[in-house]
């Protein structure tokens, strides 16, 4: 079997087209089911954040992998194979264990370097292991994914290459005033309690906000977030939570809003951001009128209606804001959206008074950021940390047959003491005992060199024909090698951190 990754990200797809394709929770866990499901493969993890889609898998075979893989992606995404295959990108093996590894080190993050993407990959594990599509491969892929980040952030300064996507996202909110001191003083309010908004609420907390308001569907969590926050011991910010139905109020007094959930469509919409601001939204058709750019996901739908110029078949018209020009004054409220799909209506950067940041135009700051040299670090130690991974696979894969080997080798050594016992029946324990240590050693001495002779070998590229080698030398019986993988699979020990 091998390993093989099918996905799309933000290097690789436009946010419009990532957008589209984000994959809830039930989603993420059908999908999982549906490809394990699928002939080629036979284990599965998915790594699904706000600017990746990744689907991993255990497969016999290469193209038809692909093809499922690509296949399963576009049927639980809803775009089409067909637009979706130009951005899909396919790591196979080696470069898929090295693809995984740059991407838990931060390597191809949105913003180099950011460690959030540790507990994303956490949590496919977790998600992996809790539906039983992970099995020894993907067990031992994401675990030593977290090490390996785990140790680059420590051994490194990849951290200093960027920042979190939250703490990038106020950086661009500031617009290039120091970030705590354009915070000091502020209400903020956070839409949302998953771990984006749990971390963009930590991190305006630490920032110096003087108050944080948590909104959420579920009450529970967002009272739950509050009382984390109001733990803390580095912060002195006042919490409270409320429910989503407050939000329209909430805004009126808000300098800040974060906004990171799980919905499908927009939760913030221009006509809220603009009554929460005093300001008035119509259609008119005065020529002065400011026409509201359409969300880059409508792009393509209003295209086709604009080429045939039918306007009965037409979506509705783009909003038209009846503002002045784009503002010149002051901010008085500030929008990070988090969300992918996004939360807050692609329209709000026309509103006067109002600054939206959002992952495009995060992605856009963030291809101008400056590397920083301990990224050359980092990926040595990615490089480094894959070629030990492929060697302990290597030899894993040998490990079952020569534990069977050993297991035949006792076998034997047990019959014969038994037929020892009856052809001197007059031994008595001590010597019985000594005979059977004897034997023993003859039988350990004898294995010890090839066994260990054929790890090493196996370690190796190309080194997997090794353990074919020696069932075949030996005689070993297939059914027993299955079942030493088997228990080792089912350890229940396994793959836990």
């Amino acid at each position: 079997m091998s390993l093989l990754v099918v996905g799309l990200s933000h290097r690789s797809a436009p946010v419009s087209v990532l957008e589209r394709a984000s994959l809830a929770a039930d989603t993420q866990a059908k999908l999982l089911q549906d490809t394990l499901a699928a002939e080629p493969a036979t284990e599965a993890a998915v790594l699904a954040t706000c600017n990746r889609i990744e689907l991993y898998a255990d497969v016999d075979k290469f193209h038809a992998g692909v093809a499922e893989l690509s296949t399963l992606l576009a049927q639980h995404s809803g775009v089409g194979l067909d637009e979706l295959t130009p951005y899909l990108y396919v790591h196979y093996e080696d470069r898929a264990v090295h693809h995984l590894f740059s991407v838990a080190c931060g390597l191809d993050s949105m913003v180099v370097g950011e460690g959030q993407i540790l507990g994303q990959i956490k949590d496919a594990l977790a998600r992996g292991q809790e539906l039983h599509t992970a099995g020894r491969l993907l067990n031992d892929l994401f675990q030593q994914a977290l090490r390996v980040g785990k140790r680059a952030h420590s051994e490194t300064g990849i951290d200093r290459a960027g920042q979190s996507l939250v703490s990038f996202g106020l950086q661009q909110l500031a617009a290039g005033a120091d970030p705590g001191l354009w915070a000091r003083g502020k209400r903020a309010l956070v839409i949302g309690a998953g771990s984006m908004s749990s971390l963009a609420a930590a991190t305006l907390a630490r920032t110096g906000v003087a108050e944080i308001v948590v909104a959420n569907r579920t009450r529970s969590r967002a009272d739950r977030l509050v009382e984390i926050l109001q733990q803390g011991d580095d912060t002195t910010v006042r919490a409270h939570a409320v429910e989503m139905s407050a939000v329209g109020d909430e805004l009126t007094r808000a300098d800040v809003v974060v906004s990171c959930t799980g919905a499908t469509g927009l939760v913030l919409t221009a006509d809220a951001l603009a009554d929460a601001l005093g300001v008035t939204l119509d259609t008119p058709a005065e020529p002065e009128a400011v026409t509201a750019a359409p969300a880059p996901a409508d792009v393509d739908q209003h295209a086709a209606w604009v080429e045939n110029g039918s306007a009965t078949s037409a979506p509705a018209a783009p909003r038209r804001v009846v503002l002045p020009a784009q503002s010149t004054g002051p901010v008085r409220l500030a929008l990070l959206d988090l969300a992918m799909p996004r939360d807050i209506d692609g329209a709000a950067h026309r509103i006067d008074g109002v600054r939206l940041v959002d992952i495009e135009s995060l992605a856009d700051a963030s291809a101008d950021a400056p590397m920083a040299a301990d990224v050359d670090q980092v990926r040595t130690i990615v490089a480094d940390e894959v070629a030990a991974f492929g060697a302990a696979q290597r030899a894993a894969h040998v490990a079952p047959t020569v534990v069977a080997l050993r297991t035949m080798a006792a076998d034997v050594v047990a019959g014969e003491i038994a037929r020892l016992d009856g052809r001197l029946p007059d031994l008595d324990e001590k010597q019985r005992a000594e005979i059977t240590q004897t034997v023993r050693r003859v039988v350990d001495k004898l294995l010890h060199a090839p066994t260990v002779r054929v790890k090493q070998l196996a370690s190796e590229p190309g080194g997997a024909g090794y353990a074919d080698a020696l069932r075949e030398l030996f005689d070993l019986d297939p059914q027993t090698v299955a079942a030493v993988s088997r228990a080792d699979l089912n350890d229940p020990n396994r793959g836990r951190s």
